[in-house]
């Protein structure tokens, strides 16, 4: 994407956002005299939109300006606590009410990935789309083969390069920042959006999206907490993918989930449980988990299980940000803020030569305040904001590998906040990573490792005694070696000692006969000195060491 490419898309997204007359919603303490002196010069691009409310503005100029954008308003939909009520419920149709695109567009595109005619696979193909979202529809079918109900999900057209030119505009924005900012800048713009990059790039190949949904299947085969759709691998390409058809009440839909006698406190706990198991014990997240792709099964609402849909976005951490992960957790539940603050430093999140005691105090007082509080008066994004104010004191830096699972928290609150807002998120998720640090650490740990690493070392073991004896004749051979070197070495100095000693006596000799050469009375002295001068001399600089490498 060329830069007049992305002029003209960044005059677009502008153009956009002031058509639908956005700048108007600003508070006016960020919209400075300059920021008003240029809305003025824009004259021709006016709010076309004055009769709609402010929810419904934001939400149509988000589908207007694609996928990127759409998936930021559904992050936003989850968050109660920061838009009102009104906004919220508009934002939520971006989850599943984007509009559709033309049904012919994605029969063709069903039939040039299958390479064969719909009915040739599928009997009662709805062209009327089940779902309509930011990158793809859903249509529903049943299958030949084995007569069991499907939906078929396809990419929209040319959504691809939508895609890429907004995530070039983006990179160019973000390296115009770190120009900005200066080289050792926190932040790291464009690090975020290369992340950001391969995970949307991910997402707009169902191939991929199938793989993942497959693997999160059996990851929670037994469970009665999460249900994932089978998938037919065999019908599944980059632009389409084949799944079952599954019946639940949109986790959403409070007003259906209350009225089949719901457990909506065990169901909210289970959420929470879901989120650090995926964590910590699979290592693979569900990292889009907004509300569209949440549903609730309609059976056994006493003791309620998720369906989840829409694998495309998945998370994974390092073995090491795994482990500071989950120890930060439990300090924080423990109240145990210098261990925070060493765990910053260890992770080589903060600069070794932070204040820890000052770091220390203001993480307490940034996290203090949460504790002791039910869900509903708690604020994820208040202390987002408050520990970004912190970073900029004391350096953090932003770790784009967990920008995902920091989304992610945000839609497990939001999704909390929504079915019981009393929750209370510590005592919830504190016995599981207890129970997961004392698998990790301790004999029990010990033990479970060595078990995993048995079959390597059995297949190893017969080498063992060949591998022992090759290291210590290794070993023996490089001490002979070096006991060669160090002979030579000291050879060499001291062969260098001599031959300096002769030198310098040879200098002083010179010197002293060249003063008697004046004194006719010593003349015979004088010439005895520069003789020997030039012995010493000559006998000197034939013992010089030539100089060897050790």
């Amino acid at each position: 994407m060329s830069f007049v490419s992305s002029f003209k898309r960044a005059y677009q997204v502008i153009a956009i956002f002031l058509h639908y007359g956005l700048d108007e919603l600003l508070p006016k303490k960020l919209t400075p005299w300059y920021f008003r002196l240029w809305r003025r010069s824009l004259f021709w691009l006016r709010n076309r939109h004055k009769h709609r409310p402010g929810g419904e503005r934001l939400k149509l100029a988000m589908q207007e300006l694609g996928p990127v954008y759409i998936k930021f308003g559904q992050m936003l939909s989850t968050r109660r606590d920061l838009l009102s009520d009104d906004w919220a419920y508009e934002l939520a149709m971006l989850q599943d009410r984007v509009p559709p695109f033309d049904s012919k567009l994605a029969r063709e595109a069903i039939e040039t990935e299958l390479k064969a005619p719909i009915e040739s696979l599928f009997d009662d193909f709805d062209d009327t789309p089940l779902a309509s979202a930011s990158i793809s529809q859903v249509h529903t079918a049943i299958l030949k083969s084995n007569g069991k109900k499907v939906v078929l999900k396809v990419l929209r057209p040319n959504v691809e390069q939508q895609i890429l030119a907004d995530l070039q505009l983006m990179r160019q924005t973000s390296q115009l920042l770190e120009t900005i900012l200066g080289p050792g800048n926190r932040l790291r713009p464009a690090e975020v959006v290369d992340d950001y990059r391969t995970t949307i790039l991910g997402e707009l190949n169902l191939k991929l999206e199938a793989l993942n949904t497959v693997r999160l299947r059996n990851n929670f085969i037994d469970s009665d907490a999460l249900y994932v759709p089978y998938v037919y691998e065999e019908l599944c390409y980059p632009r389409l993918m084949v799944m079952e058809r599954i019946d639940g009440v949109p986790v959403s839909d409070i007003a259906a989930l209350k009225a089949q006698g719901t457990n909506l406190k065990l169901l909210a706990e289970k959420g929470v449980q879901l989120f650090f198991t995926q964590v910590f014990r699979d290592n693979f997240f569900h990292a889009d988990m907004h509300p569209g792709n949440i549903f609730v099964s309609r059976q056994h609402p006493d003791n309620p299980s998720y369906i989840g849909l829409d694998c495309g976005i998945m998370g994974t951490l390092s073995d090491t940000d795994t482990r500071y992960l989950a120890e930060n957790f439990l300090a924080f539940f423990n109240r145990d803020y210098h261990r925070i603050a060493q765990l910053y430093v260890e992770s080589g999140w903060v600069s070794p030569d932070t204040d820890m005691q000052a770091f220390e105090q203001a993480v307490k007082v940034v996290c203090e305040p949460m504790f002791n509080k039910p869900l509903n008066e708690i604020s994820f994004g208040h202390v987002l904001l408050e520990l970004f104010r912190t970073a900029r004191s004391f350096h953090i830096i932003v770790q784009p590998q967990l920008v995902l699972l920091e989304k992610t928290l945000l839609y497990i609150e939001g999704l909390g906040r929504q079915l019981y807002p009393q929750l209370d998120l510590w005592q919830t998720a504190k016995p599981f990573l207890e129970e997961w640090m004392s698998h990790q650490v301790g004999p029990k740990a010990m033990f479970s490792k060595a078990k995993k690493h048995m079959p390597y070392w059995t297949d190893k073991l017969p080498e063992l005694p060949e591998l022992i004896y090759d290291n210590l004749k290794l070993g023996r051979n490089l001490l002979g070696s070096q006991q060669q070197m160090l002979d030579k070495y000291l050879r060499h100095q001291q062969r260098s000692h001599t031959s300096n000693y002769l030198l310098i006596t040879s200098a002083v000799l010179l010197i002293c006969g060249t003063i008697l050469f004046n004194q006719d009375v010593t003349l015979w002295l004088a010439r005895a000195c520069i003789a020997a001068g030039v012995v010493f001399w000559l006998v000197g600089w034939r013992s010089r060491p030539k100089i060897r490498k050790f």
